[in-house]
């Protein structure tokens, strides 16, 4: 009896635990295990854009804490060109729910001579959610916090899984979607904001119909913009052009390829 009322236990505490997850879950429409989507790089250099590296990012199902999940991985290499301006070597990792909800993220960043790891643990205890946030320096320092901020928050990546399912059908221009943003030391608001519909053309030589969104991000009283996004408009949302406003410069990314979508392409023009 005594084993069987602490299996009774776990079972109760495991549902509250999946109950409070369910709160930060959204249906995932956008993707399917299998994802695979590479870019091109660019930069603003001296006023003439050049090609400096490539991305990649790779959805695909898997385990973590022993339940399903997807994770996710999105891989910025530099090329020599880029490393004569700014030294570039960024690796993004999350997991999350089968329906969303965020499990885990990891960046792990050598941008110029500044090398940082942030980490960020979601638990969702008594129905709120709780995070674990953590920033290794270069000299090996960490700096770790734990957070419960109570409502829903996010970190790069696994909002941009949730934000793929979003439905535009009724957006105007202006339209935005507020929410909170983790990294590995801070929690700072954040919002995407719509700015219309428009045609891009991709470096596989295809233009597509897209949705244009604006990131930015509210840090030390100010918002900044931080990237805008040229997704397509379908059920995919697959990111065709990304302009990222960085410290040191701007920088473009352009598709280059996409492999297992979940939906059909509707968006290539004719």
């Amino acid at each position: 009896m005594k084993h069987l009322r602490i299996l009774m236990l776990a079972a109760v505490m495991l549902g509250m635990a999946g109950q409070a997850a369910a709160q930060c879950s959204y249906k995932n429409t956008a993707f399917k295990s299998g994802e695979f989507l590479s870019y091109n790089l660019y930069f603003n250099w001296k006023f003439v854009w050049v090609k400096v590296g490539t991305a990649s990012m790779y959805v695909v199902q898997s385990k973590y804490g022993g339940q399903n999940a997807y994770r996710a991985s999105l891989t910025t290499r530099g090329n020599s060109k880029m490393d004569k301006i700014f030294v570039m070597r960024d690796t993004l990792l999350c997991y999350s729910t089968l329906d969303l909800a965020p499990l885990y993220y990891r960046k792990g960043a050598l941008e110029g001579k500044r090398y940082t790891v942030d980490e960020v643990w979601y638990k969702y205890p008594d129905g709120k959610c709780s995070i674990t946030q953590s920033r290794l320096h270069k000299d090996g320092h960490v700096d770790k916090r734990n957070v419960t901020p109570g409502e829903c928050v996010y970190d790069m990546m696994n909002m941009f899984l949730r934000a793929r399912s979003f439905d535009p059908a009724n957006w105007k221009a202006g339209y935005v979607v507020d929410f909170r943003i983790a990294d590995g030391n801070s929690l700072n608001p954040a919002k995407i904001k719509f700015l219309g519909r428009t045609t891009v053309e991709a470096d596989n030589g295809v233009k597509y119909k897209c949705l244009e969104l604006s990131y930015t991000e509210k840090d030390k009283g100010e918002w900044r913009e931080i990237a805008r996004f040229f997704v397509t408009d379908d059920a995919n949302h697959v990111p065709v052009r990304l302009d990222m406003f960085l410290k040191f410069g701007s920088a473009k990314a352009f598709l280059t390829n996409m492999r297992g979508v979940k939906n059909k392409v509707t968006a290539k023009t004719k």
